[in-house]
């Protein structure tokens, strides 16, 4: 099916994400055939297999969609290459993140430094290597960052369009930022402020995920301020429930289907919500174990084990999942009664479905 077909019915998630997926793959195919220096090809291999891994897309999917809710018409594909760039930006960000946090495995392979590291092993020590993996996927992420700019002011969007939505993209790029700050500030501090946490939340995942993306969309089909406004309503709790379901994912989720540690989290003392409403709840012999487990950097299974049983027992886990059931019934009743074409706000029904029940 091409963007022109796409153009002329409703948002199908499946075929929008083939076409993304296929946007991207051309994008990066075109680089390694005209790239300045042949050193760079080893790197484009690492972010086509990166993006091949796996992932989402749910902020191109979101960004499609916001295009098709503001009665977006006419030529999809320009809008398909801005949302691609979306999914360009996302790697620099997820690339830069496992360093930070020192990741070990990201959609169930090696991360992009790890991964590099084994490969410089054969002619370096493991000293070099790991530096070198680091470097290179700290370069790595900058390309893709980069390269996300070209995609997206070359494809074809018409001036006007491109203007409208520039201020939503600089405030996204502006606010994940500000979000894995804070994240970082908070690992290793538990601390029972809920707030301090959603904070977290709001701006690393909801604006970053759901929100912005969502309102680019809409920017580039022309959308009012109301069209827009209703983006902010619709995408601010699924944003948020999108991130608890993450969070519970990350200490209760099956590797096998997450593609990521379940230890991981809990070793690097992540002060969630999950463990922000323990912490609130728990008595003092349950804060004293959590604070004991939660942030050990040798934690093992059976510690682990401990920790879920006690975030289970102080009731966090179910106030958590009621969280997110109350998140995701306030943005279905957003798109209820929003000024937008049904023609997305069908998909977005679905994908806030998918994006707060998932197990992956």
């Amino acid at each position: 099916m091409t963007p022109a077909t796409i153009a002329a019915g409703t948002a199908d998630l499946a075929t929008l994400r083939r076409e993304v997926d296929t946007t991207l793959e051309d994008f990066l195919e075109h680089k390694a055939r005209t790239v300045a220096h042949p050193c760079l090809l080893p790197l484009i291999d690492q972010l086509r297999d990166f993006l091949a891994a796996g992932g989402k897309r749910i902020r191109p999917l979101l960004c499609c969609c916001g295009w098709y809710a503001a009665g977006g018409t006419g030529e999809i594909g320009p809008v398909l290459r801005a949302a691609a760039a979306l999914e360009l930006f996302h790697a620099f960000a997820l690339i830069h993140d496992d360093v930070m946090d020192d990741s070990d495995t990201r959609r169930g392979r090696p991360t992009v430094h790890r991964s590099l590291t084994t490969q410089y092993l054969d002619r370096r020590d493991q000293r070099d290597a790991d530096r070198l993996g680091v470097s290179g996927a700290i370069l790595l992420g900058d390309l893709a960052l980069v390269w996300s700019d070209e995609l997206f002011h070359t494809g074809g969007l018409p001036r006007g369009r491109l203007r409208a939505a520039r201020p939503v993209l600089e405030a996204m790029r502006t606010e994940v930022m500000i979000g894995q700050y804070l994240d970082l500030l908070a690992t290793g501090f538990l601390s029972a402020d809920l707030d301090a946490t959603l904070a977290v939340i709001r701006y690393k995942t909801a604006k970053y995920t759901v929100e912005r993306p969502l309102q680019l969309g809409a920017a580039l089909a022309g959308a009012d301020r109301e069209q827009l406004a209703a983006c902010t309503a619709f995408g601010l709790p699924i944003g948020e429930a999108f991130q608890l379901r993450d969070d519970v994912l990350g200490v209760f989720g099956d590797p096998t289907i997450t593609g990521k540690s379940r230890l991981d989290d809990l070793r690097d003392g992540k002060c969630t919500t999950l463990v922000a409403l323990a912490l609130r709840e728990a008595n003092p012999a349950q804060d004293a174990r959590l604070r004991a487990l939660v942030g050990d950097p040798q934690l093992d299974e059976h510690g682990a084990a401990e920790a879920r049983g006690l975030l289970v027992a102080t009731g966090a886990l179910t106030a958590v999942e009621e969280m997110i059931a109350d998140r995701l019934r306030t943005g279905l009743e957003v798109l209820e009664q929003a000024p937008l074409d049904p023609a997305g706000t069908t998909a977005l029904r679905q994908l806030a479905e998918q994006a707060t029940r998932r197990t992956s």
